[in-house]
């Protein structure tokens, strides 16, 4: 399974990624999406689309929070970065710093795709394919993207 992970578009969503988006077995946003037309837009794109609400988000844009099972493995989504996540989680995924993160602490491996509407301390635009198999741990990959 190879799932597209994407944060902080903040009202853009480059045509260069949505060729890349529209290749995934799913979408999972993590908040900072701000108009409920991106939203659809990565709808159409049509993989499934899973999105939590950020902080620039409309109340009803999406829930705070999801967590989703995929080949065995729990993932926690939200916007902000969290140091305590929901029991049996082993992977928390979080937008919001704009920073690209890929950190194990204690049991948990936290990962963040970086943004694509507004790069923060010299990370370039970014999004990431996390990929589960049937064995090993899910790959994470972050991609730069102009």
């Amino acid at each position: 399974m190879r799932i597209a992970v994407i944060a902080d578009t903040h009202n853009h969503l480059p045509s260069s990624v949505r060729a890349h988006l529209a290749g995934a077995d799913e979408i999972w946003h993590l908040g900072d999406i701000c108009r409920e037309d991106i939203l659809q837009e990565l709808r159409g794109l049509g993989p499934p689309v899973h999105a939590v609400r950020g902080n620039c988000d409309p109340r009803g844009l999406g829930p705070e929070s999801l967590i989703l099972t995929r080949g065995g493995h729990t993932f926690f989504l939200t916007h902000e970065p969290v140091s305590v996540v929901p029991s049996g989680a082993q992977f928390a995924l979080h937008g919001h710093t704009h920073v690209p993160r890929d950190e194990t602490v204690g049991t948990v491996r936290y990962l963040n795709p970086g943004t694509i509407g507004k790069p923060n301390h010299g990370a370039p635009p970014s999004f990431a394919w996390l990929e589960i198999g049937s064995d090993g741990p899910p790959c994470w990959k972050i991609v730069a993207v102009s």
